[in-house]
């Protein structure tokens, strides 16, 4: 696949796992959002924060909008998308990070990393923290085909893209998301 901006696209295997673990740690991230562990902002900050590192067009429009619902501001929102972290609140910093080591990562962080964001903020909160991190990402890997299919439409094509890749991942989407969220319901993996 090509590249541009150094962000190369998601092959249908890593597609396929980053499904299957955001289905796998939805309820954890729900659980935190019901429990207050994890509010609107910081879910945003991490959404804007993984779109950057992931650049889907798609999120980053969807995202933007959310996040000026939930407050943030116009600033802080350009900024998010042009990865400087300035305006991100300090208790934030560290989940901000991770989310974004997380999606540089391509879904495999470090294991320390997890463990600071445990010792930082307690495991309900740090399921949270992951849980809207992998549900951005499965946004992110499904977003990015679209995203670069309207845009080829448009008489812009995506360089990192071909017809063939956007086609055949938004084909297949049919088939990963139930067989990745029947593969979540029976896998033992949660954590890192």
């Amino acid at each position: 696949m090509q590249k541009e901006s150094g962000r190369k696209l998601h092959s249908l295997k890593e597609v396929y796992i980053i499904t299957m673990l955001a289905f796998r740690t939805m309820p954890q991230f729900k659980k935190a959002k019901n429990k207050n562990e994890i509010d609107q902002q910081l879910i945003e900050r991490i959404m804007l924060a993984v779109t950057e590192v992931n650049g889907c067009a798609i999120c980053s429009y969807a995202h933007t909008k959310m996040a000026l619902e939930a407050g943030l501001s116009d600033i802080e929102i350009q900024n998010m998308l042009a990865g400087i972290s300035d305006d991100i609140p300090a208790e934030e910093i560290q989940a901000i990070m991770f989310a974004q080591h997380y999606a540089d990562s391509r879904g495999a962080p470090s294991r320390k990393s997890w463990e600071r964001v445990i010792e930082t903020y307690g495991l309900p909160k740090a399921e949270g923290i992951l849980g809207a991190t992998r549900v951005i990402m499965m946004g992110n890997v499904y977003g990015i085909p679209w995203s670069s299919f309207f845009s080829r439409l448009k008489g812009k094509p995506d360089k990192r893209s071909s017809l063939s890749y956007e086609l055949g991942l938004m084909a297949c989407s049919i088939l990963f998301i139930p067989v990745a969220f029947i593969h979540a319901l029976i896998s033992k993996k949660l954590l890192i």
